[in-house]
């Protein structure tokens, strides 16, 4: 039976005309000037609406070298559905403007037959928009070529859980054939957002900001999953991704291949220069 995930955030988060789109991620991946390299097995990449976050996703996106790689593993927060779990999608195809993406429904039953996973209502599927962001980036990279996906909602997953995930899913970075797709914003800064943490020595608060997630960039970049549970625990950063990209560093501590991480492009949605800004 077909069950399509329908372009929910498309006409609202980015555009639902598939030349406008296309022309859209086209400039950004080209602006960004990277090559792409068999080398770069996966990406963490923001969530936000394309005018805010599109041509700073470009850069993680145009690393990509699409010619080997035939399974995409999503790994997206859940914004509005409460789950101590991960989920997996019911869908068996996600729609983008600019084409659609099958599901790899043997690594979902795989996966559920562990009986660590909860499945998630289409509705819920739809409502969530962490993993549709970077649908229509890998539409467009992966354009002529084969590739499945498979959507994981990470839940919000204790620190014991984040490693039991992490061991169960870290086989799957030893077959070269996968590639790995996180979704994360990270500070947002304001009343709006419940968070106004400003250490006023380095300037003005865009300028705190960019420090205190420069910080937590140069942790993930050790691959350390503890050390970035110590950082979140100390600043309390709202970085929404928090537990896919734990779940990601347990996956990298437990696989064998040698993974490092470079994080290539810094960007805020606006500047806050005033405690009624947010960004």
């Amino acid at each position: 039976m077909e069950k399509i995930r329908r372009a929910s955030h498309a006409g609202s988060w980015y555009t639902d005309n598939p030349e406008k789109l296309a022309e859209e991620l086209e400039g950004w991946l080209r602006a960004s000037g990277l090559a792409q390299s068999p080398d770069v097995r996966g990406v963490i990449a923001p969530h936000a609406g394309f005018s805010y976050s599109g041509r700073a996703a470009a850069y993680a996106f145009a690393n990509i070298d699409p010619t080997n790689i035939s399974r995409v593993f999503l790994l997206g927060p859940s914004h509005h559905y409460y789950t101590p779990k991960c989920a997996l999608s019911t869908a068996t195809a996600y729609k983008t403007p600019i084409g659609d993406l099958p599901i790899d429904l043997e690594v979902i039953e795989e996966l559920k037959a562990t009986g660590k996973f909860e499945s998630m209502d289409i509705r819920i599927d739809e409502a969530e928009h962490s993993m549709e962001m970077h649908l229509p980036y890998l539409a467009k990279v992966f354009e002529g070529y084969h590739v499945k996906v498979v959507p994981i909602l990470v839940g919000a997953v204790n620190a014991e859980n984040e490693a039991m995930y992490g061991e169960m899913l870290a086989k799957y970075i030893d077959d070269p054939y996968n590639f790995f797709s996180v979704s994360s914003d990270f500070c947002h800064w304001g009343s709006r957002f419940n968070y106004t943490y400003y250490d006023k020595k380095h300037g003005p608060i865009h300028k705190s900001i960019e420090a205190l997630d420069r910080m937590g960039m140069d942790i993930i970049e050790t691959g350390d999953p503890d050390a970035f549970k110590q950082y979140l625990l100390e600043y309390d950063n709202t970085i929404c991704g928090r537990h896919p990209i734990s779940v990601f560093l347990h996956m990298l501590k437990n696989c064998s291949s040698k993974i490092r991480i470079k994080f290539l492009r810094y960007e805020q949605s606006s500047h806050c220069k005033s405690s009624r800004d947010c960004s």
